[in-house]
């Protein structure tokens, strides 16, 4: 079978990504906001029963001049192709209904030398803003194929695979002529490197320095000979701009009418007087995170009630048909308890999914995102700081990947190390249990429920701290240069159904499959460590419990399985380090969980189901039931508010993530910045504990 190699650029929100699902199938993530696409992405699309193509789906950019690393991505992989198998053909995806801004992409990808098709897309948002097209003169003046798309819906799909299948081979122009102005440096290039395209050695003129596939020598020459010819690329990357802008403005005054209706986008401009107001903004920002938490709680008590049941039932179930015996413990005790850990959660999970996904697709994010902008400035943060910040709630691994479209180093390494201070959603499962521990599900005035308040305060408790912390790191870390946000918003859209669904089902798979294998193998392994000891002394256990003739039936079992628990490899590995964490209300039961949970931060629960369910005669317990039966030496209830609050602090500002630190490694490209995240994060977290334990014991 055939195959093409097809890659797809275009600027941010133009529909790149949609399109590449549609093309490929794969859940590509799709956001109404900059920096969703911070790697290049691949899969397989068929165009026709003989015909397979390799789609690309670049980062969005503004222009071929990278200023961030997302946009670096880009200028990478047009100029790796002098050295490597060029595309078959680029496909350069446009917002129809902002042609001006996305033409000036278009004409620096063509003057390249690529093989072109223009995707138009977002027809009909132009439409409704009194936009039209004359297409036939618009593929006559931009000499390519021109094809209407629209890649939310699916429309024109078949035409592009049809233009892909079948490309039309123009006639080479230019938009620019670069040999004008750098003509001794251009052509240099375009010989030494046997370049086909002026604008290509030119590009190389200007950047040379930052590009990948050129040897040290390689662009010693170059510079040798910009300097010879004093070439000033500042400037003429400037007048480049400007006479492309000349040139698309009378493409556009052939092409393109405007009505004097411009409904939509009076629309979106009069909701905007008040979504982005500098008061009114903040509040209806500030409702709708509080309907979120209050949702987020509300809806999920039903199903996730359920789901308790029924790991009850099949406790049950098990327990009546198997013998006595480790087989049955092992199933009940280390499988199914680690099982229900990881599954109680999938229904606030999929809530705060689902309300992050409408938040994205309707273009809201966006006005979030430039609203926010002027307070993180004072953080030494910017607007783009928002985009990995509110990812951080949902994971802080791909939101640490996504500062990549943050311009300053030192901006884009304040928000690297502040991310993980976000509330992600591996944390939902431990504020859960501890909220419940805490607070009493009661509700205010009879609508708001409590513990949802809770959750919304410690959410933004730690968006607090990441923005303190940041203020710090802003006077500590020195850096040149200063960024600029500035971004177009997205017109509002309806959320589409098929996207929000896709994102909610990715993002649950991947907790459930990925997370969910760490939480179920720490508890099998946890279950093991907790009914074995060294020695005798699960023996032994059991004749100091035995010889204790006062105690009767029922405290003789809760006895024995405590005995034994304190006396197995784990309860060792617990006491080891209880002494460290004894200052701020721990015990060697929570130190375990404390250690098996930096594997991911949601398996603190699987631990303590494995912990309290290891010789509990009511095993349909839910976790949060069992530790709130748990009392002390004197039998006071052992959970008080001060040991429950001081781990929720705990949870809230330790790392707790080796996945974390791993991409903070590769985007840092060292071991220095993520043992600094890693000390200070554990020094915020053990200080709150301590202080809030000292306070309230």
């Amino acid at each position: 079978m055939k195959r093409v190699k097809v890659a797809l650029i275009g600027n941010p929100n133009a529909g790149k990504s949609s399109l590449f699902n549609y093309l490929t199938g794969l859940n590509q993530k799709i956001g109404n906001f900059p920096g969703v696409t911070v790697d290049k992405k691949t899969g397989v699309a068929n165009l026709s029963p003989s015909i397979q193509a390799d789609i690309i789906d670049l980062p969005g950019t503004y222009s071929i001049y990278p200023r961030s690393l997302d946009e670096q991505v880009v200028f990478d992989y047009l100029t790796e192709t002098l050295r490597q198998q060029n595309p078959d053909i680029l496909v350069v995806v446009i917002d129809a209904s902002n042609l001006k801004r996305n033409l000036l992409l278009f004409t620096q990808v063509k003057d390249l030398g690529f093989p072109v098709i223009l995707a138009l897309n977002m027809l009909d948002l132009a439409e409704k803003g009194g936009i039209t097209f004359d297409l036939p003169a618009l593929q006559k003046e931009l000499n390519v194929p021109v094809v209407e798309i629209n890649a939310r819906t699916g429309k024109g799909i078949d035409s592009l695979k049809a233009a892909l299948v079948c490309p039309v081979h123009v006639v080479p122009d230019s938009f620019y002529k670069s040999a004008e102005v750098a003509g001794p440096v251009v052509d240099y290039i375009r010989k030494r490197f046997k370049i086909t395209s002026d604008y290509m050695a030119l590009l190389l003129a200007h950047l040379h320095k930052r590009t990948s596939i050129l040897s040290d020598e390689e662009k010693s020459d170059i510079s040798e000979l910009v300097e010879k010819h004093h070439l000033q690329s500042n400037s003429l990357q400037y007048r480049e701009t400007l006479a492309r802008y000349e040139t698309i403005h009378d493409i556009i005054h052939k092409v393109m009418r405007e009505d004097a209706r411009q409904g939509k986008i009076r629309w979106t401009k009069n909701i905007d007087r008040f979504v982005t107001h500098r008061i009114w903004g903040y509040m209806i920002f500030f409702v709708v995170l509080f309907l979120i938490f209050q949702s987020i709680f509300a809806w999920s008590e039903l199903p996730m009630v359920w789901i308790e049941d029924s790991f009850g039932w099949l406790k049950g179930l098990i327990a009546g048909a198997m013998p006595d015996g480790i087989l049955k413990d092992f199933i009940n005790e280390g499988i199914i308890s680690g099982l229900q850990g990881v599954l109680i959660f999938i229904p606030q999970i999929t809530f705060l999914f689902a309300f992050i996904a409408i938040l994205e697709e309707s273009g809201y994010m966006s006005r979030v995102m430039f609203m926010m902008d002027k307070i993180m400035r004072q953080f030494g943060l910017s607007g783009r700081s928002v985009v990995p910040l509110i990812s951080g709630v949902a994971c802080a691994v791909p939101a640490i990947m996504a500062t990549r479209s943050i311009e300053t180093w030192k901006e884009r390494l304040i928000t690297i190390i502040v991310t993980p201070l976000m509330s992600c959603s591996a944390r939902i499962p431990v504020f859960t249990v501890l909220i419940g521990l805490m607070i009493p599900e009661t509700t205010v005035l009879g609508i708001f429920n409590l513990q949802g308040i809770a959750l919304m305060g410690f959410y933004l408790l730690g968006f607090l701290m990441a923005i303190i912390s940041a203020w710090f790191l802003k006077i500590i870390l020195k850096g040149k240069g200063k960024s600029y946000f500035i971004m177009e918003f997205p017109t509002y859209k309806w959320p589409r159904l098929k996207n929000v669904v896709t994102s909610i089902v990715e993002k649950v798979k991947t907790f459930t499959f990925e997370a969910g294998k760490i939480i179920l193998v720490i508890s099998i392994l946890l279950w093991v460590l907790a009914t074995y000891g060294p020695g005798d002394a699960m023996k032994q256990a059991e004749e100091r419990v035995a010889a204790d003739s006062a105690v009767t039936v029922q405290p003789y079992e809760a006895r024995l399985a405590s005995a034994k628990l304190e006396t197995s490899y784990a309860g060792h590995f617990g006491k080891f380090i209880e002494p460290v964490i004894r200052p701020i209300g721990f015990d060697w039961k929570i130190g375990i969980a404390l250690i098996t949970s930096f594997a991911a931060r949601e398996v603190f629960v699987g631990t303590m189901a494995t912990i309290y369910s290891v010789g509990n005669a009511e095993d349909e317990l839910s976790v949060r039931d069992s530790m709130k039966n748990q009392t002390d030496a004197e039998g006071n209830p052992y959970y008080t508010v001060a040991r429950a609050g001081s781990l929720l602090l705990f949870y809230l500002f330790a790392m707790q993530c080796m996945s974390t630190l791993a991409v903070v490694y590769r985007e840092t490209k060292g071991w220095k910045w993520p043992l600094i995240q890693f000390s200070y994060m554990t020094l915020l977290a053990y200080g709150s504990s301590f202080i809030f334990f000292q306070l309230f014991q």
